[in-house]
């Protein structure tokens, strides 16, 4: 075995038993590659066919649990039992390189897209204006009603089993990212005045209602282990938006509701400082050291070579989320496992993309993207 990167060839283990080959895990990415009517297409299994080989983990990009919850064009649906063979499909390409997957769930609540959800009926906690991203626009969502609250945590449970029925190894809530779960936990989209919103206990009751949910869902179907993992973004930028004091509390709750992990989404894994950062310590020295081993710890945020892998794992992350990297070079992994990690890809070749089976639509991201990717002609 090859010796300078055995930190990241280490096998895990999880407490329900799944054991992992190695520590790098396949990074949740939208590829804007659905058919048009939200089922998996040829293009996206056949590009995650090309990067699961060598992984120890397969998150896949996010689906939504509602027809209102769509965070991005051509994202594949998870919300009807209709598409649980559209699911399956897909569970079969991420499994197709011999490690566990897991299904990304979420609802994109005020990020949803308004051309795309019933009626332009955008929801959220509360009735809060948006920012408006690259992906979707600015809106004035409508405040969720009790009983539809009830209904999201309805679908996620529902979902939840889909995903057992389609063959996947587990599920991750996209709580990150300023979607809907966020738009709960954060007290600056959280404007609620009853049990769903005021204190922290309260904002925290939508989030742990649907990880209750789930739970019970995966008691009742799951036939063998399955991972129930959580994504969340530390803190927000704006005045009065979520701190890290409160995602640690959030985070002794996620613990106590028996996550199988924490996935920490950082811009940079190993330089990332929250908003109001008082030391020098990072983000992710800051979880690690507040988890204290108590679950495992997973991030993402542009670790893009073995060294930067390396050093992740080395500040006390289990296991070590990379998306660009794959994209790049699908074959990362199996070069970083033969010593030849000097041969890795560290830029697309304009006239080599057929070969990266990346979907249309992602390439035409990734090209519009700037900084994001390099790009040779």
């Amino acid at each position: 075995m090859y010796t300078k990167y055995n930190n990241l060839l280490e096998s895990f283990t999880f407490k329900n038993g799944i054991t992992l080959r190695n520590r790098i895990v396949m990074s949740p990415m939208t590829t804007w590659a659905s058919n048009d009517d939200y089922t998996i297409s040829d293009s996206e299994v056949k590009y995650y066919r090309r990067r699961v080989k060598g992984v120890g983990l397969v998150i896949t990009g996010c689906t939504h649990v509602q027809p209102n919850g769509i965070g991005f064009t051509n994202e594949f649906a998870a919300y009807d039992d209709k598409f649980i063979p559209s699911l399956r499909k897909l569970a079969d390409a991420a499994k197709g390189g011999g490690a566990p997957a897991v299904l990304q769930i979420f609802h994109a609540g005020n990020k949803a897209l308004p051309d795309f959800t019933p009626n332009g009926d955008v929801v959220s906690s509360s009735a809060v204006e948006t920012e408006a991203t690259g992906f979707a626009p600015s809106v004035l969502p409508r405040e969720l009603s009790h009983d539809e609250i009830l209904e999201v945590i309805h679908a996620f449970g529902e979902t939840t089993r889909r995903a057992i029925e389609a063959g996947f190894d587990g599920v991750e809530i996209h709580g990150a990212h300023g979607f809907l779960l966020q738009n709960f936990f954060s007290p600056f989209f959280n404007r609620r005045e009853d049990q769903w919103g005021g204190s922290l206990e309260n904002r925290l009751r939508f989030p742990l209602a649907v990880i209750k949910e789930m739970k019970n869902v995966i008691e009742k179907h799951a036939t063998k282990p399955f991972i129930f993992g959580y994504r969340i973004s530390p803190d927000e930028h704006q005045e009065g938006g979520l701190r890290m004091k409160d995602t640690y509390v959030f985070i002794d709750r996620l613990i106590e509701a028996g996550v199988d992990y924490v996935h920490a989404s950082l811009a940079d894994a190993l330089s990332s400082k929250p908003v109001d950062s008082q030391d020098e310590k990072t983000y992710l020295e800051l979880i690690v050291e507040y988890v204290n081993s108590r679950v495992p710890v997973l991030a993402a945020g542009s670790m893009v070579t073995p060294d930067d892998v390396a050093k992740g794992l080395d500040k006390g992350l289990n296991l070590a989320v990379i998306g660009h990297a794959l994209i790049t070079d699908p074959d990362w992994v199996e070069k970083v496992q033969s010593g030849h990690e000097s041969e890795i890809q560290t830029a697309i070749k304009a006239s080599k993309v057929s070969e990266l089976e990346l979907p249309e639509k992602l390439w035409g991201v990734i090209q519009a993207s700037g900084p994001w990717f390099n790009i040779e002609e």
